[in-house]
């Protein structure tokens, strides 16, 4: 009798073990488990699954519980309030992180702590309908965003030997959208079977995520072989180490290829804070065609999910050939699908572009990385990616808060989308053509 109950206790739990043998197999592959990286891959996975349990409970609140007009004001207000400052203090978040690199790991660990405790204040609110639940959940925003530029501040310190950034945060983001993908239904289970579940889901998601980010090596709060970056070309602060007399370490060997490329890159994390805002409140009141509010939002979310990871497949394959040739081709097609999305506005066009766009981004980031990696001395690289990642966090937001004061017209807010992205692909295309032209760097490293 004993040995059959043994039987069976293996037989449940070899699924289990199995499959996370499987999964931290895949990602501690390659020198990424003795480096670190596979901690962060993990970590970035926890993070992706807990922000969608909080998405799947805010879908059926924030958005569908008051009417659309109220639930604009309110959204607006709260993004006033909460993002205003991130957005004020921006510029310093970056310096911030180079003279207190000894807290990244804390600063990591705050910020899933933080959302862990504004679950429970959310799942408070949803129960009995308080209005905490507008700064709450735009507080989780904040301290996502937060975990963002950290989190982009830590990969290079982890990088194994002989392996690229690129191929680095190609892992990092797939992680990250696989475990979405694994989480969004299980968070609808459990909406089913009531609203504040998935929020008790992602507060136990999030506590687990804390503890995990003092799990990283302890090289990801050493500052040792770091300087400090800026994000400046001009000739002072180009090409060699730092000469007698000059006045601050800097970005010394960036081009305009990197500036021009985070341009470029604002564009479309712009855009996708806009279209983010805007078709939220949009799909509320004119669904897809046939379909509800709820599942029109979720056709939408998953286009632009499975853009994003086929973008970021793709960066990982052409391992960032000519990086300034792709981030042009990927605005101009981003570019493209948006002008003919507003001027046939539909159904399937607002999907594609929705797809477009986090594909478009995907690609365009890892080629950012890639010009980074090439063109930013390993002293001040760590500084670069916290202080570019801040920018793109910023552009996200004033994308945002344009797609919440837009009029609810499908044709002028996707002709607004195609503004915003040819103003960034028009005022940098010349000067990433001309860089990848004349360019004298040395190509990426890959691995």
């Amino acid at each position: 009798m004993r040995g059959a109950v043994r039987s069976v206790g293996r037989a449940l739990h070899l699924p289990v073990t199995g499959t996370a043998r499987g999964i931290r197999k895949a990602t501690h592959a390659h020198g990424a488990g003795e480096s670190g990286l596979g901690k962060l891959i993990e970590l970035h996975a926890v993070n992706g699954a807990g922000d969608v349990m909080i998405t799947v409970a805010l879908a059926s609140t924030v958005f569908f519980s008051v009417p659309t007009d109220e639930a604009r004001g309110r959204v607006a207000l709260y993004l006033a309030i909460t993002m205003a400052p991130f957005t004020v203090l921006a510029p310093v978040i970056g310096p911030l992180l180079d003279r207190l690199p000894h807290g990244r790991r804390a600063a990591m660990a705050g910020a899933m702590l933080a959302r862990a405790l504004l679950a429970l204040i959310i799942a408070g609110a949803v129960a009995g309908g308080g209005l905490e639940l507008y700064p709450a959940a735009l507080g989780v925003l904040v301290a996502s965003k937060a975990y963002g530029v950290v989190r982009s501040a830590v990969v290079p310190r982890l990088l194994p030997p002989r392996f690229s950034l690129v191929k680095a945060n190609s892992r990092v983001t797939l992680a990250g959208l696989l475990a979405t993908g694994v989480a969004a239904p299980v968070g609808a289970g459990l909406h089913a079977v009531g609203d504040p579940w998935p929020l008790y889901g992602a507060f136990v998601i999030f506590v687990a995520g804390t503890f995990l980010s003092f799990s990283l090596p302890p090289k990801v709060d050493s500052a040792k072989g770091e300087d400090v970056a800026l994000l400046a070309a001009d000739e002072d602060h180009l090409h060699g180490p730092l000469r007698k007399g000059a006045k601050r370490p800097g970005l010394r060997t960036v081009g305009p290829a990197v500036t021009h490329a985070l341009g470029a890159n604002a564009a479309l994390r712009c855009l996708s804070g806009f279209l983010i805002f805007f078709l939220a409140f949009l799909l509320r009141e004119h669904p897809l065609t046939g379909e509800s509010a709820a599942v029109s939002l979720g056709i939408v979310g998953v286009a632009a999910g499975a853009g994003n990871a086929l973008g970021t497949v793709v960066g990982s394959w052409l391992r960032s050939r000519a990086p300034e040739i792709i981030i042009v081709a990927a605005v101009a097609l981003v570019l493209g699908t948006a002008v003919v999305a507003a001027l046939f506005f539909g159904a399937f066009l607002v999907a594609v572009l929705a797809a477009v766009a986090g594909f478009g981004q995907a690609l365009a980031k890892l080629s950012l990385d890639a010009l980074i990696q090439r063109d930013v001395p390993e002293l001040v690289r760590t500084s670069a990616f916290a202080r570019s990642e801040t920018l793109l966090q910023v552009a996200w937001v004033f994308g945002g808060a344009v797609g919440i004061v837009m009029p609810l017209n499908g044709t002028l807010g996707l002709v607004v989308a195609a503004v915003i992205v040819a103003v960034g692909w028009l005022t940098t295309l010349r000067g990433l053509i001309a860089s990848a032209r004349h360019g004298t760097h040395p190509r990426p490293r890959v691995a």
